[in-house]
């Protein structure tokens, strides 16, 4: 089963993730906040990682910087409601697989995820 961490401070946007991701058979794991996504990630791995841009601790290029260090195999989408080019592109610079902007709907990250395990044919 392919495993999914949601990292993002609104529980609307997790519940969201977790009600669109499970059905389909994807298992979801929920954090709160970067520091908490980071200590999950430490325990156990993920294929991919869906982070939150803007968050109170630590911020989600920070997260991603780490994700990318410590975890290369681990596949990671931005999600924010704070969507511009240069975030946009500053993200995938750094080594995000993809963006996709809140309010999304089911469909929109369905098709994001299904595209990273399909791109990168991870198990």
């Amino acid at each position: 089963m392919k495993k999914i961490l949601v990292i993002d401070d609104e529980a609307i946007v997790r519940t969201s993730c977790e009600r669109t991701l499970g059905p389909e058979g994807y298992e979801v794991k929920l954090a709160a906040s970067g520091r908490e996504g980071l200590s999950i990630l430490e325990k156990e791995s993920f294929s991919l990682v869906l982070l939150d841009l803007k968050m109170p601790d630590v911020d989600g290029i920070e997260v991603l910087n780490k994700i990318n260090a410590i975890w290369p195999d681990t596949k990671v989408v931005m999600i924010t409601g704070y969507s511009t080019v240069e975030t946009a592109v500053q993200a995938l610079r750094l080594g995000a697989y993809n963006f996709i902007e809140k309010p999304f709907t089911p469909d929109t990250l369905l098709t994001a995820v299904k595209e990273v395990f399909e791109k990168s044919e991870i198990a």
